[in-house]
């Protein structure tokens, strides 16, 4: 991702905030996620964002990159019922376009 680790950081955080850099922009069976934890500006963990799986997880792990920029990885922690494979799939896809096309458009790219 182009900007500083502390900028990503800050979007992330703030993901619904309005102004130029807004991009989250929600499904109707999605809601905004909640800053569960946050360890400025290398981790935060985000709510669920399916009103269905209410209590899986989205870890967010920041790191300055060495080609400039940031690395942006997530890691889903899903609880209760396990995810079928379309489910999987479905997940994976939609995560991918929030951080890897939405937020990075932010930035120009």
């Amino acid at each position: 991702m182009p900007p500083p680790v502390h900028v990503l950081f800050d979007d992330l955080a703030s993901p619904k905030a309005s102004g130029t850099r807004s991009w989250l922009y929600l499904l109707d069976d999605e809601r905004s996620p909640t800053v569960i934890e946050s360890q400025r500006p290398h981790r935060l963990v985000w709510s669920s964002l399916w009103l269905k799986r209410p209590e899986d997880r989205i870890v967010l792990d920041l790191a300055p990159h060495v080609a400039g920029g940031s690395a942006l990885g997530f890691t889903l922690l899903a609880a209760g019922d396990p995810l079928d494979q379309a489910l999987t799939g479905h997940i994976r896809k939609r995560i991918n376009q929030l951080l890897y096309a939405d937020l990075r458009y932010i930035y120009g790219q």
